[in-house]
């Protein structure tokens, strides 16, 4: 799938650092919940990491694969905060 315009990908990424950021705190074993600050947050440093990788990464890659790249990294480094928290 090629995306005409790189609008398309980046508003798929912000959602999908919404969602993984969501589901890191959803592990947790708190009472009280998330807080929306903290979720926002989070989201916005996945959200930025995997932009800077998706604007400055290698060239070869268009399209389907590089956003299924960068939404790779985004589960990694997730999964990773999530080891780095517990």
């Amino acid at each position: 799938m090629y995306f005409k315009s790189k609008k398309i990908s980046l508003i798929m990424l912000g959602a999908t650092a919404i969602i993984f950021s969501r589901m890191l705190f959803l592990f947790f074993n708190d009472p009280e919940g998330p807080n929306l600050l903290i979720v926002a947050g989070l989201a916005m440093v996945v959200y930025f990491l995997s932009f800077a990788i998706y604007v400055y990464g290698p060239s070869n890659m268009k399209g389907l694969k590089r956003l299924s790249v960068v939404i790779c990294i985004q589960i990694l480094s997730v999964v990773g905060l999530y080891f780095c928290m517990k």
